[in-house]
């Protein structure tokens, strides 16, 4: 059981770094940086929920936004050969269609982000909880973790 731990903990701690290199490499980017540095950027790095939110609602929405000006093309197209008011009614059937799409995925994107959201803080609450060592802040020499003292206080209840 200390073995499948202490392995467990080794491959957290790699992943942990290759994280954040990851994270670092992106940051040390002058692309990045300059839009961090915007009030936007300052904002979004603040509030991750809403950047997530909005990362998975633009990465979800580029299909059907390219499908629709595709559609708007080809519609065009044809009303230049004389079907103007077909390309009216396609356009705004496409477009009513479009509406529906994109705010099912807006929908989507908040639940699914709401979804990480709790089960992040959830895995770091309870890697806190049982594997402090883990942690950055881990537990300190000389201090008690709250298995410690509530087994005391159990004990002196008795």
């Amino acid at each position: 059981m200390q073995s499948s731990s202490s392995e467990s903990g080794a491959d957290f701690e790699q992943l942990k770094k290759r994280w954040t290199a990851l994270v670092k490499h992106f940051k040390d980017d002058p692309r990045v940086a300059r839009l961090l540095n915007t009030r936007l950027g300052r904002y979004l790095s603040s509030h991750s929920f809403v950047a997530l939110t909005a990362l998975m609602f633009c990465a979800m929405a580029a299909v059907p936004v390219g499908l629709f000006v595709t559609f708007a093309v080809v519609t065009m197209m044809i009303s230049a050969v004389g079907f103007v008011f077909c390309e009216a009614f396609l356009l705004f059937v496409g477009g009513l269609a479009l509406l529906w799409v994109l705010s099912g995925i807006a929908l989507f994107a908040i639940v699914a982000s709401a979804v990480v959201n709790v089960l992040h803080v959830t895995t770091f609450s309870l890697l806190n909880r049982y594997y402090p060592h883990l942690t950055k802040k881990g537990v300190s020499e000389g201090e008690k973790t709250e298995c410690e003292t509530s087994t005391e206080k159990d004990s002196k209840a008795n």
